[in-house]
C-alpha cells in the first residue's frame, strides 16, 4: 500500500478512537459530577445515543450560511487541532502530520473554532448572542496570555518550537518531564487550561441557569451533533497537548488514554468544587496569577 494512502488511513483510525474515548471520557466526567451532586448520573453510553439521534434529525428553519457553518468551523479546528497533533511518541502512523514549528500551528487552531462560532451566533438573530460572544471571545483571549508564556517558555528552554521534540527532550525519566523541569510553566498552563476547558468556575459562554441560550438550544439536528462530535475530539486532543508538552507524551494508546483522563478530571474537580465566576472576574483572574506564573517562568530560562 502506498505510504501516503496508508497513513492517511492510519490517521482516520486514530480521529476514530479519540473520538470514541473523548465520548466515553464526557460520559464518565458526568457521572462523577452526578456522584457529587447525590444523582446516579446518565449511563456510559448515552453520548452514543444523543449523537445517532442528532444525526438523524433535520432542521426546517433557517438562520443564514454562516449561522450553519459555524459548527462546522468548530469541528475544523478540533479536527486541525487532531491532525497536526502527534498523538503517540516514535509511532510512524500515530504522529500524524505534525512538523517542525507545529506548536505555533496548533495553537491558532485552538482560536479557530471559536472565531466561527463567533461568526455563527452573530448571524443567528439571538439578542443575547452579542453577550456569549463577547464572554467566549474576550475570556478566551485571555486564557491564550498564560498559555503562550508558557509555550515562549518551553520555546527558550528546548529550543524548539516543534511538539515531537519537546516530547523527545521528555523521554527516559518521569525527572525529564517539564512538570519538573519548569514548574512556573506547567502551572501557567495547567490553570489556563481550566478555562479552554469551560468547565466552572468559567463556563461563562453557556452560563447554565442563568440565561436560556447557547449552542444547545440554538443549534439543533445535525448541526448540534457536529457540536458534539467536535467536543469529544476537542477535549481529548486539547488534553494531549498539555500531555505532550508537560507529562512526557505518550508512547502507547493506554498511557495516552490515563493521561489525558487525569488532565481533563483536573478541571472537572476544579469545576464541582468552585462557582461561577462573572466575566470581569475571569478576565482578572487569568490577567493575574497565570500570567505573573507564566512571566517567572520566562525570566528563570532568560
Amino acid at each position: 500500500m502506498d505510504y501516503s494512502l496508508s497513513r492517511f488511513l492510519y490517521t482516520l483510525l486514530g480521529l476514530f478512537i479519540v473520538m470514541n474515548w473523548g465520548m466515553l471520557m464526557s460520559s464518565t466526567m458526568r457521572r462523577i459530577i452526578a456522584r457529587v451532586s447525590g444523582r446516579i448520573g446518565i449511563p456510559w453510553y448515552q453520548p452514543w445515543i444523543d449523537l445517532i439521534k442528532l444525526y438523524s434529525l433535520r432542521s426546517q428553519i433557517t438562520h443564514g450560511t454562516m449561522f450553519y457553518l459555524g459548527p462546522v468551523f468548530r469541528l475544523m479546528g478540533g479536527v486541525g487541532l487532531f491532525l497536526f497533533m502527534p498523538m503517540i511518541y516514535g509511532s510512524a502512523y500515530f504522529m500524524n502530520y505534525s512538523f517542525s514549528g507545529d506548536l505555533i500551528l496548533i495553537l491558532y487552531f485552538q482560536f479557530f473554532g471559536m472565531l466561527g462560532m463567533a461568526l455563527g451566533a452573530g448571524e443567528g438573530g439571538q439578542p443575547y448572542s452579542a453577550i456569549g460572544i463577547s464572554r467566549g471571545l474576550s475570556q478566551f483571549t485571555t486564557i491564550e496570555v498564560p498559555m503562550t508564556l508558557a509555550v515562549i517558555s518551553l520555546a527558550i528552554q528546548y529550543d524548539t518550537l516543534s511538539i515531537t521534540e519537546i516530547v523527545k527532550a521528555q523521554q527516559g525519566s518521569i525527572a525529564n518531564w517539564t512538570l519538573f523541569t519548569n514548574p512556573f510553566a506547567t502551572i501557567a498552563a495547567m490553570l489556563s487550561l481550566l478555562g479552554a476547558f469551560g468547565h466552572s468556575p468559567f463556563n461563562l459562554v453557556k452560563a447554565p441557569n442563568e440565561i436560556p441560550i447557547g449552542p444547545p438550544t440554538e443549534y439543533h439536528g445535525t448541526f448540534l451533533g457536529v457540536l458534539r462530535t467536535n467536543g469529544a475530539i476537542l477535549h481529548v486532543t486539547e488534553a494531549a497537548l498539555f500531555m505532550n508538552l508537560f507529562f512526557g507524551g505518550a508512547t502507547s494508546w493506554l498511557e495516552l488514554i490515563l493521561k489525558t483522563f487525569f488532565i481533563y478530571f483536573w478541571s472537572v474537580f476544579v469545576g464541582v468544587v468552585f462557582p461561577r465566576f462573572r466575566i470581569e472576574q475571569s478576565v482578572r483572574w487569568f490577567l493575574k496569577w497565570p500570567t505573573l506564573i507564566g512571566i517567572i517562568s520566562i525570566l528563570i530560562w532568560m
